[in-house]
Parts: C-alpha cells; sequence; structure tokens
C-alpha cells in the first residue's frame, strides 16, 4: 500500500470534503431519485437518470476520499527544517528571465492550487526543486520551452 503524504490542513480538507459528500450531499441525491420515482415512467424520466449520475459521482468520490484518507501520511511541515527543498518547504523562486519572484509551497498532489501558492510534489517544477539549496537554479520542461528559475530561499512554516 502506497503511503500518500499530504500537509495537515490538506488532510482536513479531505476529511471535511468526505464529511460533507456523506452528510449533504448523499441524503439530497437519495431525495431527488425518490421524487423522480415519484413522476412514473423512469426511461424518459431526465431527473432521475441525473440524480443517478450525480448518486454514482458522489459514491466514486466517496470511495476515492476514504482510501486516500486511509493511505494518508500527514507531515507536520512545522517541524521540518533544513536548507535543501523537501516536502512541505516553503520556495521562494525568481524567474531567470523576468526577475519575477514567485512563492509556493511543496505539498501533496490532492492539495495543490497553483494560484494559491501550493505546488504538487508530483508536479515537474517541484521535482526539479527537490534536494536543492538557496542559489541554485533548475531549469524545468514548460509547454513554451525550457524555464529557468533561481531559488531564492528556502523555509519551512
Amino acid at each position: 500500500m502506497q503511503r500518500i503524504p499530504m500537509t495537515a490542513s490538506g488532510f482536513h480538507r479531505l476529511e471535511a470534503e468526505l464529511k460533507h459528500l456523506k452528510s449533504v450531499e448523499r441524503p439530497e441525491v437519495i431525495r431527488a431519485i425518490s421524487e423522480a420515482r415519484e413522476h412514473g415512467d423512469l426511461s424518459e424520466n431526465a431527473e432521475y437518470h441525473a440524480a443517478k449520475e450525480k448518486q454514482g459521482w458522489i459514491e466514486t468520490r466517496v470511495m476515492e476520499l476514504e482510501d486516500k484518507l486511509a493511505r494518508a501520511e500527514v507531515i507536520d511541515v512545522s517541524k521540518l527544517t533544513g536548507s535543501t527543498v523537501k516536502f512541505g518547504a516553503t520556495v521562494v523562486l525568481a524567474d531567470e528571465d523576468t526577475d519575477e519572484k514567485m512563492t509556493y509551497q511543496i505539498v501533496g498532489a490532492d492539495e495543490s492550487d497553483i494560484k494559491g501558492g501550493l505546488l504538487s510534489i508530483t508536479a515537474p517544477l517541484a521535482r526539479a526543486l527537490m534536494g536543492k539549496s538557496a542559489g541554485d537554479s533548475v531549469e524545468v520542461a514548460a509547454p513554451g520551452g525550457a524555464k529557468g528559475y533561481e531559488i531564492v530561499s528556502v523555509s519551512f512554516k
């Protein structure tokens, strides 16, 4: 069984989503299916088919979340230290072409949000940064061609 690394906040977000699906979404879709059945002929009942499709999505997502939570390896970032990039690190990068600075925290795949500064550990940029220190340069293959970044700082918050 492969462990899934994630931060505590990422773990709590997945738990909250699972709880919402089980306590709100699932009962709502069951009510919708019941109401649609009362309308008669199910073969031509669009509401019934839509509710059944939503129910299938909810049940699939519930199973997926339960699996991920069972395999989660919660890493307490506040206890990490060091000067090299690893899971949980907050990295300030400078684009070597534009000198534009950006800040990312390396997090688990399920909690990534690039606009929010959360970079998935499986992303090409994060993989290129692993093990590097402040002052190092990395080059990443991007859709528009290779991009170069310099690591300005590495911290653990």
